[in-house]
C-alpha cells in the first residue's frame, strides 16, 4: 500500500513537469559551432526582461509548431522588432508565433544579432542580414523534418525586423553551390512577405523580377514606418509584382499584434492578414493527383 502511495505521489509531482517540458518550444541555433567568427561568444548568456530580449551572440530560431492535427506545410520566419538594440520579443515574437501557428503554419521566431546594442560588435547590413540569410535557408533545409512544402515558406517583419526581412527578400537569394555547408546551398528568398509597419532602412527602389508577393500594413500617423509601405507599394505596382496594403488613419507605431489597442481596426488587423493568406493559398496544402492505376 505504501508503496503504491509513493508512486502516486511521484506521479503527481513529475507528470505536471513533463508536460511543462513538452510546451517548451525548440530553440534551434542558425550554427551549431556559433555564428561564423563570433564562435567564442555562442555561450554568452541573453538577456531578458519584461518584454524584450538582448545581447544575442548564438542567434537562433524558436519553433511554434502548429496543433496536432492542424499543420498545412505552410512556414513563416518572424523578426521581431526593437530599432536593433533590443527585440520586442514577446509581442513581436511569441505572439505572432502563436496566431500564426494556429492557422496551421509552422512558425520560426528569429532572434538576430543586434547592431546597436549596447558594444554592440555587429553591423546591420552584415550580421543582422546574415542571419536572416541562414534563417531562411535552414528552415528550407528542414523541410522534410517538419513537413513543410519549400514552395510556401514566407517571412514577416515588424519595425527593425522589417529591415531584415527587406534585406533577405529583395537582395540576391540563390545559395552558394560550393558552400562546405549544404544549408548555404539552398535559395534563401521567401515566397511570401508580410511586412508590419516596417522599418525605413534597405527599402528598394526597384524590385528584382523574382520578388515575392506581399502584404504591407502600418497607421498613417507612424511617422517612421508609414512611409516605407507606400515606396514599397510603389515598387511593387511598377513591377506588376501581387501586393495587398493596409494603411490605417490612426494607430502610430508599434501596435504589435493589436490586441491592446483600443482601436477596432488595430484590434482586428491579424485577421486581414490572415484572409490574404487564405485567398492566396498559403494555407491550403498542394493538392497532388494520384497516379492512375490501369487495369
Amino acid at each position: 500500500m505504501q508503496t503504491k502511495l509513493t508512486i502516486c505521489l511521484y506521479l503527481l509531482l513529475t507528470l505536471p513537469m513533463a508536460m511543462m517540458a513538452q510546451d517548451k518550444p525548440t530553440v534551434i541555433p542558425l550554427w551549431p559551432k556559433g555564428a561564423p567568427g563570433f564562435e567564442n561568444r555562442r555561450n554568452e548568456p541573453e538577456q531578458a526582461k519584461d518584454y524584450w530580449v538582448k545581447n544575442i551572440h548564438n542567434p537562433s530560431l524558436t519553433v511554434f509548431a502548429p496543433p496536432a492535427g492542424k499543420a498545412n506545410g505552410a512556414a513563416i520566419v518572424v523578426c521581431p522588432g526593437g530599432g536593433h538594440r533590443l527585440l520586442v520579443y514577446t509581442a513581436e515574437g511569441i505572439e505572432p508565433g502563436k496566431y500564426l501557428s494556429n492557422l496551421g503554419i509552422t512558425v520560426f521566431v528569429l532572434k538576430y544579432r543586434l547592431g546597436r546594442d549596447t558594444l554592440s560588435p555587429y553591423k546591420i547590413d552584415v550580421h543582422a542580414k546574415q542571419d536572416g540569410y541562414r534563417a531562411m535557408r535552414l528552415v528550407r533545409s528542414k523541410a522534410a523534418e517538419y513537413g513543410l512544402d519549400t514552395n510556401r515558406i514566407g517571412m514577416m517583419g515588424f519595425s527593425a525586423g522589417g529591415e531584415v526581412v527587406d534585406m533577405v527578400a529583395y537582395g540576391p537569394g540563390k545559395g552558394d553551390a560550393n558552400a562546405p555547408d549544404p544549408v548555404d546551398r539552398l535559395n534563401a528568398r521567401p515566397n511570401f512577405v508580410i511586412q508590419i509597419y516596417p522599418g525605413p532602412l534597405y527599402v528598394p527602389d526597384v524590385l528584382p523580377a523574382d520578388a515575392p508577393p506581399a502584404f504591407l500594413l502600418a497607421a498613417n500617423d507612424d511617422p517612421c514606418c508609414s512611409l516605407p509601405i507606400v515606396k514599397l507599394l510603389n515598387a511593387y505596382r511598377t513591377a506588376k509584382i501581387p501586393v495587398e496594403v493596409h494603411l490605417y488613419t490612426q494607430g502610430s507605431h508599434g501596435f504589435n499584434m493589436g490586441n491592446r489597442s483600443k482601436l477596432q481596426s488595430i484590434n482586428t488587423w491579424p485577421q486581414r492578414m490572415a484572409d490574404w493568406l487564405m485567398d492566396n493559398n498559403y494555407l491550403t496544402p498542394v493538392k497532388r493527383e494520384r497516379p492512375k492505376v490501369l487495369h
